[in-house]
């Protein structure tokens, strides 16, 4: 039987990492099906300019402002794994956590009293000049997760501001009771996906509830309908809109592009027709030490025999089927399953086997630094590890692959531009795909500076691979075609883009803009092992959840105005003619 303390270990695990926390349930049919969001916390500061480069540039050093593209940084917190951002709203700034398995943007409003809601909360009292309510703020918005927290509201207009960029009257959540946990001043999500996977968007007619990027992409606001990840294990990530990090990527021609797949409607459904829903891509391999595993996924029929994978920012985990997950371990000498519930494997803290995932014919290194997870306390030379195998999901999504993932390429998300082009995932590696394993030293190196050891007890049996596990009926439905790389007339970017990143037309994929981080908000050092560090530098934190001139209770402050200043000298000047008639 496997220790209570083990069970423990992995709740706690769950909660800080991937599969708890802020995991949304999935699928809630016949809305559309969402992933899961860790919550993130503090960001030191917001960068006040950007400047851009075009074309196939090995450095960010062309310095002309752009209205057309934002970079904004992402900073990790290594408490809960997560990664968070700055936004403005409402004349306030909030952190949020960056979600690409999500679409909506929500906050924890002020009139939440909920324990949970003690984070920099959006004031309604403040009376925002750029709120519009609609239907009287009756429409509601609600978001559930599998550890059974929820948070409910109801859906307004507002305007979001990113760096340089505004959306006016965006469509947002503003959450009124809430049991969810937000940890370091985090309050509330900013979701990056697909209109179709909006709760916010199935409310509202008329696209008045379009998710954030999707509005600027199909409002023509940016300079390509696209933003980029830069995710680190420091505060030297980034997000940008409309174009690329210039300090990461030096080589436009080297982001490798991958045609997003789309789903058909779901069960039940009037539609006809398939749609985009997640930033999902085919799997075409994986690798353990070189030795090439044929993923098999667990809707073959439906999914055209491929596997599908997730790229989520907003877990800190990589997930798989069992299937694929048991012959990776497999390969992997001294490696045992020591929870069959939540699939997790550990592996001898020595190992120097590498594994490596592959898109479009293209692969991408993990060092034994990248998906070892730390060592067991009670067993210091075995380290918990990723990939962690899940149950079979209804939405034929295999694999999701979160920050360990994804801390090893810069990450493109192009939305696609209607009847010209479908959306793409482009990744820029940051590892050398034939590079030699790490030496147990460098890993032994590594768990020592983070102290990364994982308080639990590992199981004194060994325990088996599920025989078989039960597969749900599949979510979709499967008699309607949903090839990858669909054009779509409606739904993507605006058709007045011209596409760039299409394999006909004589494409220029290095014509897409880059922009650097602001030389006044980061500092660049390079390390003793050659690897470039984007630092943020000391600069002013913004007051969370706190409109200038205003104190919680009040109403909006009153401008003050020359008319004004003029009118109460004026009845100063009365008073004082007044007091001295009455002297």
């Amino acid at each position: 039987m496997i220790a209570f303390s083990l069970l423990a270990a992995l709740a706690v695990l769950d909660e800080c990492m991937a599969l708890g926390g802020l995991q949304y349930i999935r699928p809630p049919s016949p809305l559309p099906s969402v992933r899961s969001v860790a919550y993130r916390n503090s960001l030191a500061s917001v960068v006040k300019k950007d400047v851009v480069n075009v074309g196939n540039s090995t450095s960010a050093n062309t310095t002309s402002a752009s209205p057309n593209a934002a970079i904004i940084p992402v900073v990790y917190s290594p408490v809960d794994q997560t990664y968070y951002s700055v936004i403005s709203t409402g004349n306030a700034s909030f952190r949020v956590a960056l979600d690409s398995a999500s679409a909506d943007f929500w906050l924890v409003s002020s009139a939440c009293k909920d324990k949970a809601c003690s984070v920099p909360r959006y004031q309604l009292g403040y009376e925002s000049s750029t709120f519009t309510s609609v239907n009287g703020n009756q429409t509601a918005f609600n978001v559930s997760f599998a550890d059974s927290t929820a948070a409910t509201g109801f859906v307004a207009l507002e305007s979001i501001q990113v760096a340089n960029m505004t959306v006016p009257q965006q469509a947002i959540g503003l959450v009124k009771s809430s049991n969810v946990t937000f940890n370091n001043d985090v309050s509330g999500v900013l979701g990056l996906g697909f209109p179709r996977l909006s709760r916010i968007f199935s409310s509202l007619a008329n696209g008045t509830g379009t998710p954030f990027f999707a509005t600027m992409a199909q409002q023509g606001q940016l300079a390509y309908p696209l933003f980029g990840l830069s995710l680190t294990l420091n505060s030297s990530g980034s997000l940008t809109l409309g174009a690329v990090d210039g300090s990461v990527v030096t080589n436009l021609s080297l982001i490798q592009w991958t045609e997003v797949v789309p789903f058909a409607p779901f069960l039940g459904s009037a539609d006809n027709t398939s749609s985009y829903l997640q930033w999902s891509i085919p799997l075409s391999g994986i690798q353990v030490n070189g030795t090439t595993l044929v993923p098999q996924p667990t809707y073959p029929n439906a999914t055209s025999n491929s596997s599908l994978a997730l790229f989520d920012a907003g877990t800190s985990g990589i997930f798989g089927p069992y299937q694929d997950v048991s012959r990776i371990f497999s390969s992997i000498a001294g490696s045992r399953l020591v929870d069959s519930t939540t699939g997790q494997w550990v592996v001898p803290c020595d190992t120097s086997e590498t594994i490596s995932f592959q898109f479009s014919g293209n692969t991408y290194l993990l060092q034994p630094t990248d998906y070892l997870i730390g060592p067991a306390s009670s067993s210091p030379d075995l380290c918990l590890s990723w990939p962690r195998a899940s149950q079979p999901s209804s939405d034929g999504i295999d694999w999701q692959l979160g920050s360990p993932f994804l801390r090893t390429v810069y990450s493109v998300y192009s939305f696609g531009i209607d009847r010209k082009e479908p959306p793409m995932i482009g990744l820029y590696p940051l590892r050398n795909a034939t590079a030699p394993p790490q030496s147990a030293d460098v890993v032994n190196a590594f768990f020592s500076t983070a102290s990364a050891a994982v308080t639990t007890n590992l199981p004194n049996v060994l325990l088996p691979t599920p025989s078989s596990l039960s597969v749900p009926p599949y979510t979709f439905n499967a008699s309607i075609t949903a090839a990858q790389g669909k054009v779509v007339s409606t739904g993507l970017a605006t058709s007045t883009y011209s596409p760039v990143l299409v394999t006909s037309g004589h494409p220029n994929r290095t014509a897409i803009l880059t922009v650097s981080p602001s030389p006044t908000v980061f500092t660049f050092v390079v390390t003793t092992n050659g690897e470039l560090v984007t630092s943020i530098s000391s600069a002013a934190t913004p007051s969370l959840g706190q409109p200038p001139g205003w104190t919680s209770g009040a109403g909006r402050p009153v401008a003050i105005t020359p008319t004004i200043v003029t009118l109460l000298a004026g009845l100063l000047t009365a008073w004082t003619i007044l007091t001295r008639i009455a002297l």
